[in-house]
């Protein structure tokens, strides 16, 4: 619920496997960086800053397999310190076949790393559709980010947003697609409190006007966490999406996510897991939900090449459906 791009979606995983949507890219969600900075713990007894609201269930779906369907070669090159481009070539028989070149730029002296560098992140496939970010550190606590996304030669989504990190707390605001012509604008707004040093409580109101319609949606926020295991949970108007996030040792993790939509009268439960082998240089990533779809993807470190296999398949029982997928991640 936390980003503009994906107000229109339906709720849990929408773009699972044998959904009629096309793959997601990426740009559907925050960089990482942007999302996953530290919390500044204290160590003089003071409550932590409790990060971003998109952030919120990251250690839960982080667990699940990411789809993959057909053949997927990914090169990445880094050209310096604060410079990096990717090429991807994805063959596909379900969905359209596509290239896509990334490039990076970011700051490259130590301070800023460490404060999240500002950067220029572009996105173009061969379609000649085009993903622009623009994130930047204002000052130390407030940040501010740009969004452009166009669908070959049709503007789709312009947002702007700036965060601001207290010492126990979290404020932002987001301004996305204003159209003074079209008289419409959305409108979000999210504020996470740290309470206790593992309680974490906020909400998000989301407004949108145009010219036919006008309406707000409340959602407050929760989150518990512990040293092994987070519980967080989202609940509205729009609907509720709760996940438990859970770490048993070194090498397993395990994560159940619940999400309900009072739009679609749908809900989903998914179950997640994430073993590690460090002596094999693997990774494997495994998922069923109550839609009946079982998935995992394995991924396998070709050491000494500078390389990555990755092997997935996904199961459709009801719908009698398989996809598999094959790809390799060099750089």
């Amino acid at each position: 619920m936390g980003s503009v791009l994906a107000l229109s979606s339906s709720p849990g995983h929408q773009n699972w496997p044998f959904s009629p949507d096309p793959p997601p890219s990426h740009w559907d969600a925050h960089p990482a960086h942007w999302d996953s900075p530290p919390r500044w713990e204290r160590r003089d007894g003071r409550l932590p800053n409790p990060g971003s609201f998109h952030s919120l269930h990251r250690s839960c779906k982080d667990v699940f397999p990411q789809q993959i369907e057909g053949v997927k070669m990914i090169l990445n090159k880094t050209l310096s310190s604060f410079f990096k481009v990717s090429h991807t070539l994805h063959l596909s028989a379900v969905s359209p076949s596509y290239y896509r070149f990334h490039v990076e730029h970011l700051q490259s002296d130590d301070y800023s790393k460490d404060k999240d560098s500002p950067a220029l992140i572009g996105e173009m496939d061969s379609s000649g559709s085009l993903n622009a970010h623009a994130l930047l550190h204002l000052t130390e606590r407030v940040r501010a980010r740009t969004v452009f996304q166009t669908q070959q030669s049709q503007f789709v989504t312009w947002q702007f947003e700036t965060e601001y990190r207290g010492n126990d707390f979290t404020a932002a605001v987001t301004v996305a697609n204003p159209d003074i012509l079209r008289e419409s604008v959305i409108l979000v707004a999210h504020f996470l409190q740290s309470v206790s040093s593992g309680l974490v409580l906020g909400g998000e109101l989301v407004y949108h006007r145009g010219r036919a319609e006008e309406g707000g949606i409340l959602t407050l926020a929760g989150q518990y966490s512990r040293p092994n295991w987070v519980a967080t949970l989202n609940a509205g108007k729009g609907g509720a999406h709760a996940s438990y996030y859970h770490r048993a040792n070194k090498q397993i993790q395990v994560g159940v996510e619940f999400e309900a939509s009072t739009r679609t009268q749908e809900t989903t439960t998914s179950f997640g897991y994430q073993m590690e082998l460090p002596e094999a240089n693997m990774v494997f990533r495994g998922m069923i939900n109550s839609r009946c779809i079982i998935g995992g993807v394995l991924e396998k470190r070709l050491t000494p090449l500078p390389a990555t296999l990755i092997m997935g398949a996904f199961v459709n029982h009801r719908g009698d459906k398989l996809q598999v997928g094959l790809g390799i991640n060099v750089g």
